[in-house]
């Protein structure tokens, strides 16, 4: 089969690799019909991620039909369309029992594409596939689902649930690329008062617009003004973190009011100074996480029924051979206007008939 492999920074390439099989009893072979690019696959480009091995096929996301399965698999089996998301569980350890995946000491937790074999290519092996994939509904394109392998459950469990949103809150977003998007489509469920979403891009921030939020603001043209005159001076109740760089998680702790929340979502390169000089008399939370997936479930129910606005999402579209011009437009967003590219070939469904 082909692959995207990683080779070092700056250096990967869509090649041939050994096909995947069947290595635990709780493996899942599955064919790939739909993947994605996310931010983190560039970090790791970048070299931002020291434990991706050179040779690694990278991906942690994709939608495909299972082909083969273990002998302990149980809940799906070939022939199954399902959902491979960029969590793995073994369900065993005191994180999996806690629904905290994200922290799976059995073998799991951000494993594709990150210490095995992702799911950029045409084939992969998921572990513990029982706990690691989910069947998806028959109406749902892959093109959508896929984005529910990680971008929309870590939008939700790390931006809106953390940062707990509430009826009549004031949410501020900072960053309005995919996963910020994610978040302002999500938090919109708890019907806050307003969402405000913060960019650089204008493209980004109409697109904003397009999924709900109620005002936008330049992140070049003093934003923490708009907040503080559209909250009486009080601060938002929620600001979300969706970039990962120290700029802007310090605006972030200038606009939260006290006793409000800072969700960090953003992958942080570089080290963040903490004002507690400032924050320690505000009785302000701040949060971080790795997303669970726990809520993927929900959201694949949601999906299904037309209650997330996945489509509006993805900007460009590719056959999985076309993997690295879809690198490069993903890559070079701020020119192509891309948010999220998905990859993949549409499925025909054959529907057999019978005549008397």
């Amino acid at each position: 089969m082909k692959g995207y492999v990683f080779h070092g920074p700056g250096q990967a390439s869509w090649e041939e690799v050994p096909d995947p099989g069947i290595k635990e009893p709780t493996d899942a072979i599955v064919r790939v019909d739909a993947v994605t690019v996310c931010g983190t696959d560039l970090h790791i480009l970048k070299g931002d991620v020291p434990e991706v091995r050179p040779g690694t096929v990278l991906g942690h996301e994709a939608v495909g039909e299972i082909v083969e399965v273990g002998s302990d698999v149980r809940t799906v089996r070939p022939g199954d369309r399902v959902l491979v998301s960029c969590i793995s569980a073994c369900g065993r350890c005191r994180y999996c029992r806690e629904s905290m995946y994200s922290q799976c000491r059995g073998g799991g937790g951000w494993i594709l594409g990150h210490l095995i074999d992702g799911t950029q290519a045409e084939y992969v092996r998921v572990p513990y596939a029982d706990l690691s994939v989910h069947p998806l509904p028959g109406a749902l394109a892959g093109q959508d689902a896929v984005l529910l392998a990680d971008i929309f459950p870590t939008a939700y469990e790390v931006g809106v649930l953390n940062g707990r949103v509430r009826p009549g809150d004031t949410v501020v977003v900072v960053g309005a690329g995919p996963i910020g998007l994610a978040a302002i489509a999500t938090a919109r469920l708890f019907a806050p008062e307003r969402i405000v979403a913060i960019d650089l891009a204008a493209s980004r921030l109409e697109a904003a617009k397009g999924l709900g939020a109620d005002a936008v603001a330049d992140a070049g043209e003093a934003p923490e003004q708009l907040i503080a005159d559209l909250t009486d001076g009080l601060g938002a109740d929620v600001v979300i973190e969706a970039v990962g760089v120290p700029e802007t998680f310090d605006m972030c702790t200038r606009m939260v009011r006290p006793g409000g929340h800072v969700a960090n979502v953003g992958v942080h390169g570089k080290p963040v100074t903490l004002h507690l000089e400032d924050l320690w008399i505000k009785n302000v939370t701040i949060t971080t996480g790795l997303v669970d997936t726990r809520s993927t479930p929900t959201l694949l129910r949601m999906a299904s029924a037309g209650r997330l606005p996945t489509s509006q999402l993805v900007t460009h579209t590719f056959s999985l051979d076309q993997m690295e011009e879809a690198y490069e437009v993903f890559g070079n967003a701020a020119e192509t206007g891309a948010l999220k590219v998905v990859l993949g070939e549409p499925r025909h469904d054959v529907v057999a008939t019978r005549t008397t």
